[in-house]
């Protein structure tokens, strides 16, 4: 049956007059206006509620603050959700705890319940250099802003001032953790997409630079020059130690005596102070166990086996081996951490087998899980290859080749 309310004309809505009572005017499709003895108006779609179909209400605004269009616009809008079963009344509500919800899920607050999923996750070094970077470059300018207003456009203008200074490993790092803020804001519903995914593209990657490394044919002057710089025995014994286990710098300079198994001669480092969080057992050769009791009077009372100087219950600095390695002549030539890119051209040169190499360096490659596997299956073989590598270094310092180097090598086997 067609509607045939004569509907109100802006002249009629103007010019209504508030009487002893307040009356209503009809325009048509339950939209009233009410007017009451004060003198105020009032918008009101009357309808009935889907499924219960009792008769209720709902306010559309004041007059003349929402205009008779305005109001018969969201009468039209109300009634296509009616026709979807969608109560109005109800809709509104939803939307408005939508938009309440996204005001009050600013990026500043979605980053930190994005950190409390990190606890435990991260080295507290690795957390503090997060934390430091996107509170200084990212947070001023866009943690007040609500989550779902965080768009490109405007991430990338305040990321531009760091690329154009040239730290662009820094706008990297900015970028990825930005973007994990944002999938962890997607996957909990506060998103619907990740709007800056592809602003890493946005500026120019940073250039890849390698640790500085010494080539192998100058290994034993790098040794001659050690044995004769006045190092501390602490200080020493940790750049022997980097060399001989081919640990990074960060992970020698923690070595606990705790982790040390004397009686199966293995290193077994925690989890949480390697690089990507997995367990690592690095192999004791002769010349390692040597070095533990060259520390053992120093430190075995201790809980690290290299001990700050200023502070014996913590641990060394794990700069420190640099520093001595500068001071020796070798700045910009070599560092602590080149160790392992030494390491890995001999044992390549000789032959050794590269997923050994890989698995002794704790490298993990694209395939994990295979990477795991390899990690407990080669466990004897790396023996080998270690003693052999620490054979190989008492050569170079000494000009010697110890007892049964040549031999060990021989008798490698993968399978």
């Amino acid at each position: 049956m067609a509607n045939t309310t004569k509907q109100l004309t802006n002249t009629e809505v103007k010019q209504a007059k508030p009487r002893d009572k307040e009356y209503y005017l009809a325009d048509g499709k339950g939209l009233q206006l009410r007017v009451r003895p004060n003198g105020t108006k009032q918008w009101l779609l009357k309808y009935f509620k889907p499924y219960t179909k009792k008769r209720t209400n709902i306010s559309l605004g004041q007059y003349p603050a929402t205009s008779l269009s305005k109001a018969r616009k969201e009468t039209l809008e109300y009634r296509e959700l009616l026709a979807d079963d969608v109560d109005p009344r109800e809709y509104r509500l939803e939307q408005k705890q939508i938009g309440r919800e996204a005001c009050e899920n600013t990026l500043y607050l979605v980053y930190q319940k994005w950190l409390k999923t990190k606890e435990g996750a991260w080295s507290k070094s690795y957390r503090k250099r997060l934390t430091q970077a996107l509170e200084l470059h990212i947070m001023p300018a866009l943690g007040a802003i609500p989550i779902s207003k965080i768009n490109a456009p405007n991430t990338i203008k305040i990321m531009e001032p760091i690329a154009d200074r040239r730290a662009l490993e820094t706008v990297r790092k900015l970028c990825r953790w930005i973007n994990e803020i944002m999938v962890f804001a997607t996957n909990s519903g506060l998103v619907d997409a990740n709007r800056l995914s592809g602003i890493g593209k946005a500026f120019k990657p940073p250039d890849v630079t390698n640790m500085p490394a010494i080539k192998p044919e100058f290994l034993p002057q790098f040794l001659k020059d050690l044995d004769q710089a006045h190092n501390e025995v602490t200080t020493k014994c940790l750049i022997f130690w980097l060399l001989h286990t081919m640990a990074r710098p960060s992970e020698g300079a923690k070595a606990k005596w705790g982790e040390i198994d004397m009686e199966n001669r293995l290193w077994r480092i925690d989890p949480s102070r390697m690089k990507k969080r997995r367990p690592h057992i690095v192999p004791l050769t002769d010349q390692t166990m040597q070095l533990l009791e060259t520390m053992k009077p120093i430190s075995q009372h201790r809980e690290y086996i290299f001990p700050s100087r200023s502070n014996p219950k913590a641990a060394i600095n794990s700069e420190t081996p640099n520093t001595a390695i500068k001071r020796m002549g070798y700045k910009g030539v070599f560092v602590a951490h080149g160790v392992r890119s030494l390491a890995s051209t001999v044992l390549n040169e000789q032959e050794f087998p590269a997923d050994i190499i890989e698995v002794s360096q704790s490298r993990v490659g694209k395939d994990s899980v295979r990477a795991i596997y390899n990690r407990a299956e080669y466990l004897e073989q790396r023996r080998v290859m270690m003693q052999w590598w620490s054979d190989h270094i008492e050569e170079a310092a000494t000009g010697i080749d110890p007892s049964g180097s040549a031999k060990r090598k021989k008798h490698l086997k993968v399978v």
